[in-house]
């Protein structure tokens, strides 16, 4: 393997069909250092995260002794996508999907997230999107000769429409994709579920019928976010998506970094924890 490492960081999603994944409950988290207790009827935020190599086997035992399933970001970084489609990290792909085989419970799994937009290294304008699917469809392949099956595979993109890639020139196609991960922030007042999160739902059920899981969500303070989490899971029952993983990060010094936390806010935590009985309730 090259000097260039992938980063990979875990996290709990909220899912909501028990016909998926059932009883998972918990906010946005990356992988922390100290595998913590997460208990199943409660939010979670957890942060630090970390970079490495091995599947956390202990966090992810944790979240299923506790109903929750581990959802894990591998990003490339500045790794050109060409050298992990043509071979060159297949020893650390084969050692980290033996880890998830032996595990032996679902896994979500996401791969260069976003990377329809222009703001990461191996998204649209910096790497070719026929370069993508290559190393995805390279890396679904390498985890299911190593027996990995219970992995999910989450296409993750963003909600922008205006400044984002043709979506379906990112499509790795039907055989190697298990749901779709949409990202998606309200900055402004005027934001809702429709606004935000419709036009992308369109272009995705016009390429495919996946389950879609609401990937990275957040709702700012600016934007008003008591009054719009409501809306938010209303949105979500409507559609008939899977579930959300919220963005429980305080972020600062402009509209598109705002304090999306729950904590400390007393409104938004109680009409999320509503929400979110509801969307469950609704499954059941």
């Amino acid at each position: 393997m090259s000097r260039a490492r992938l980063a990979v960081g875990a996290s709990l999603a909220i899912v909501a069909s028990p016909a998926l994944l059932a009883g998972a409950v918990a906010l946005m988290h990356s992988m922390p250092q100290v595998v913590p207790t997460v208990p199943a009827a409660e939010v979670a935020a957890i942060k630090n995260p970390a970079l490495g190599q091995r599947f956390p086997t202990g966090y992810a035992q944790v979240a299923h002794r506790n109903g929750a399933t581990l959802l894990v970001q591998i990003n490339p970084g500045r790794i050109p996508l060409r050298t992990i489609a043509s071979g060159a990290y297949d020893g650390w792909l084969r050692g980290y999907a033996r880890q998830v085989a032996r595990f032996g419970h679902p896994v979500v799994f996401g791969f260069a997230h976003e990377m329809n937009g222009h703001w990461y290294p191996w998204g649209y304008t910096h790497q070719p999107a026929a370069a993508f699917v290559a190393a995805w469809r390279h890396i679904v392949t390498m985890f299911r000769r190593q027996g990995a099956n219970g992995a999910i595979w989450l296409w993750t993109i963003s909600h922008n429409i205006k400044y984002t890639a043709p979506l379906r020139t990112y499509w790795p196609g039907a055989r190697y994709v298990d749901w779709v991960g949409i990202d998606g922030y309200y900055y402004h007042r005027s934001d809702t579920f429709a606004n935000v999160f419709g036009p992308m739902l369109r272009h995705v059920r016009a390429i495919t019928h996946d389950p879609v899981l609401l990937s990275e969500v957040g709702i700012g303070q600016v934007a008003g976010q008591a009054a719009k989490i409501p809306g938010l899971f209303d949105g979500i029952t409507r559609q008939h998506l899977v579930g959300l993983l919220w963005f429980d990060v305080a972020q600062h010094g402009s509209l598109y970094h705002q304090n999306w936390r729950l904590e400390g806010h007393r409104a938004a935590l109680t009409a999320f924890r509503h929400g979110l009985a509801q969307l469950l309730g609704h499954h059941r």
